[in-house]
């Protein structure tokens, strides 16, 4: 009996001995470089902002971090790389609700932010607006609701099928009651050349992207998606000052392989805290992409995606059509 009692006596105490080795080995975290995986290509807004973060990062910690574009599947290839990864700190993930809710909701992946452990969200993209080419005469949410209630299915927008501003354009549709064309047009930068070649008449692009082209006359800026206008996009109305409540703005989030050490995760969060109070990085974000700071610990991160992932949710039959 006393020697039974002895054995599991010991096995208690390297228990505790091994349970202490570790935290002390995750606060002591980084101790070597950090891969960021990044599920889109360099130079976007995702892009950005990763880069932007592992600036400020080697700043406070000393230690760097690789940003690897990885694009492909809708940004699937770069969640799944993230999830399979040994879940020891030296890889993680900065993608948004387009990669870690829409695919999930479209089919395109069979899990979402849950099967990683979240840190933070880093920043919310407040620069995405509703733009409409010169041909189409919409200059308004009114012209917008007036054109498509008046010829249902004629007015063209935009989109990858599939992707966020898919589930964008479906979502107005609802709240808006109109019913769009929804088409494929790829990127970004297609979408661009189809609004200025008259092709589509909408589309949802980043401010930046267009901004020079509102300048000259060749699109409009609609509306903006934040729940309260950005003013560092200009006298942009949002769509509710237009009468359609319609808010999807669209946050940054890191996260890490379901099973990293809690302390590692929390040390980011709180990293990723100090970075959002620095006034160069408020300035950088500004210049970038005309994004405020905005930041979400953990706790209050999980609970914006899980409401998040419950609205995307009742869109999920009609974005699986694709059509």
């Amino acid at each position: 009996m006393k020697k039974s009692l002895s054995v599991s006596l010991l096995a208690s105490v390297l228990s505790l001995v091994t349970a202490s080795a570790m935290s002390a080995d995750a606060t002591a975290w980084p101790a070597k470089t950090v891969q960021v995986i990044v599920p889109a290509g360099a130079g976007g807004d995702t892009d950005f902002n990763a880069r932007t973060m592992a600036k400020y990062f080697e700043k406070l910690t000393g230690k760097s971090m690789v940003i690897t574009n990885m694009g492909g599947g809708g940004g699937t290839i770069a969640t799944s790389h993230v999830k399979n990864a040994a879940p020891d700190g030296s890889v993680m993930l900065f993608g948004h609700t387009g990669q870690l809710i829409v695919n999930e909701v479209a089919g395109l992946a069979d899990y979402g932010f849950a099967a990683f452990d979240v840190a933070c969200i880093a920043g919310v993209d407040k620069g995405t607006v509703f733009v409409s080419g010169k041909k189409s005469g919409i200059k308004s949410i009114a012209d917008l609701v007036a054109k498509a209630k008046a010829q249902p299915g004629t007015v063209i927008y935009g989109t990858e099928l599939g992707g966020y501003s898919h589930l964008q354009g479906l979502i107005f549709q609802n709240l808006a009651g109109v019913k769009l064309k929804i088409v494929d047009t790829g990127s970004a930068s297609e979408k661009v050349t189809s609004l200025l070649g008259g092709r589509i008449d909408l589309g949802a692009i980043t401010f930046g992207a267009v901004k020079d082209y509102a300048t000259t006359g060749d699109m409009g800026i609609v509306a903006q998606f934040n729940g309260e206008r950005n003013p560092l996009l200009g006298n942009i109305p949002t769509f509710k000052e237009q009468g359609v409540n319609f808010i999807m703005e669209k946050p940054y989030i890191i996260a890490f392989p379901k099973g990293t050490d809690a302390a590692i995760v929390g040390k980011m969060a709180d990293l990723m805290k100090q970075i959002t109070e620095q006034p160069a990085y408020a300035k950088d974000l500004e210049q970038g992409f005309k994004q405020p700071v905005t930041y979400y610990g953990t706790k209050e991160a999980i609970a914006l995606l899980q409401a998040t992932r419950t609205d995307f949710m009742q869109y999920k039959d009609l974005l699986r059509q694709k059509k």
